[in-house]
C-alpha cells in the first residue's frame, strides 16, 4: 500500500487523494467485508465499507481544503508517431484482435484469482486473527472487557490507543473484533479497533511523514480517530435503538446453511489453505542450503612441471610429434 501510494504521488496524484486511498484501501476490500458477514452481522458488514468510505472522502477533503498544494501543470509533449490502419480493438475485424478467451477460460481465470491468489494472500493473517480471537475468548475475563470497553465515549478512546500502533490487516481484525464483541466489548468499540487497526500502526505512520509531511500526516490520523469515534458512537445508538443485542445474533449467517455445506466447507477452506501457509512457513522457517564446492568443480592449473605436450588432448598429441 505504501509503495503504491509513493508511487501515485510521484506520478502527480496530490496529498487529498493520496490520503483518500491510504485510507479507503486498507480499511475495507472484498474479502474482509465477506468475512465481516460470516463472523459478525448484517449491520456491522453495510456500516464497515461505508463508514471506512466516509472517513477517506473526509480525509481527502481536509486535505485538499486546508493545505491545498499548488502545483504547475507543464504540458505533455505527444512524441508518439502516427500510424495508419491502427487497431484500437473494438472496430477491429476478428482476424486482426487478439484471441478471444471463451467463457470457461474466464471462469478459471476469475476462480484461480478468487481461490488462489487472493486467498493465498489473507490465509495466513486470517488464520492468526482466529488464533488471537481464541486467545482472547479463553483468557480474558468477560467482566473486565465489559467493565472498560461495554460502551461510552472512554470505550472508544481505549480502541484507539490499541488499535493506532498495531499492525493489522482488515481480515485479521475480524475475528479479533467478533471475540471482543462476544465477550461483551461494544459493537462500536469493535468498529474504532476496525476502521483505526488497518488505517494506521507506528511503521507506516514514520513512513506517511515522508510521502506527504508531518503536517499532512497529523490531519490524516486526526480524522481517522475522529470518524472513527463517531461512527462507532453512532453504531452503539443503532443497536440500542433497534433492540438488537450484538452477542445474540454474532455470526449468525452461518445458521442458513446446512451442516453438512458447512462442513463442506470447511474441507474446502482447509485444502485451500494448505498450499499459502506451507509456503509462508518455508520462508519463516526455512533455512538457506549452503552450497558445498567441490574441488573438482574447479578447473585444474597445470602444474610448474608439465610440458606444453601434457596439456594438449589426444587428438592434438596424434597431429604433433609429442609422442
Amino acid at each position: 500500500m505504501l509503495p503504491a501510494a509513493a508511487s501515485l504521488r510521484k506520478q502527480g496524484a496530490n496529498k487529498g487523494a493520496t490520503s483518500a486511498f491510504l485510507v479507503s484501501t486498507p480499511e475495507s476490500g472484498v474479502d474482509s467485508i465477506a468475512i465481516t458477514y460470516a463472523l459478525l452481522d448484517p449491520m456491522m458488514t453495510v456500516i464497515r465499507p461505508v463508514a471506512a468510505f466516509v472517513t477517506a472522502m473526509t480525509a481527502g477533503l481536509a486535505e485538499n481544503l486546508l493545505f491545498w498544494e499548488k502545483k504547475e501543470v507543464q504540458p505533455v509533449v505527444d512524441r508518439s508517431c502516427k500510424i495508419d490502419n491502427c487497431c484500437d480493438g473494438i472496430d477491429c475485424p476478428d482476424e486482426l484482435h487478439r484471441r478471444h478467451h471463451s467463457l470457461w477460460e474466464k471462469i478459471r481465470a476469475g476462480m484461480r484469482y478468487g481461490y488462489r491468489e487472493v486467498w493465498g494472500d489473507i490465509a495466513v493473517w486470517f488464520f492468526a486473527g482466529v488464533g488471537l480471537a481464541g486467545l482472547i475468548t479463553t483468557f480474558i475475563p468477560q467482566e473486565l472487557l465489559e467493565t472498560f470497553l461495554g460502551g461510552g465515549f472512554g470505550s472508544m478512546v481505549i480502541m484507539l490507543a490499541a488499535g493506532i500502533p498495531l499492525y493489522i490487516c482488515a481480515t485479521a481484525s475480524t475475528p479479533i473484533a467478533a471475540a471482543l464483541i462476544l465477550k461483551g466489548v461494544s459493537p462500536g468499540a469493535a468498529l474504532v479497533f476496525l476502521l483505526v487497526g488497518p488505517a494506521t500502526n507506528l511503521t507506516s505512520l514514520s513512513v506517511l511523514v515522508k510521502i506527504l509531511g508531518k503536517r499532512s500526516t497529523a490531519l490524516y490520523l486526526t480524522v481517522i480517530a475522529l470518524c472513527a469515534v463517531f461512527f462507532g458512537l453512532v453504531v452503539d445508538y443503532l443497536y440500542v435503538l433497534a433492540g438488537i443485542s450484538p452477542q445474540a445474533i454474532l455470526g449468525e449467517a452461518s445458521d442458513l446453511f446446512p451442516p453438512v455445506m458447512k462442513y463442506a466447507a470447511v474441507v474446502i477452506l482447509l485444502l485451500l489453505s494448505i498450499r499459502p501457509v506451507t509456503s509462508f512457513c518455508k520462508k519463516l522457517f526455512g533455512k538457506k542450503q549452503a552450497q558445498t564446492v567441490f574441488v573438482s568443480d574447479f578447473p585444474q592449473m597445470p602444474s610448474a612441471g608439465s610440458s606444453k605436450c601434457e596439456l594438449k588432448s589426444e587428438e592434438e598429441k596424434k597431429k604433433c610429434d609429442c609422442s
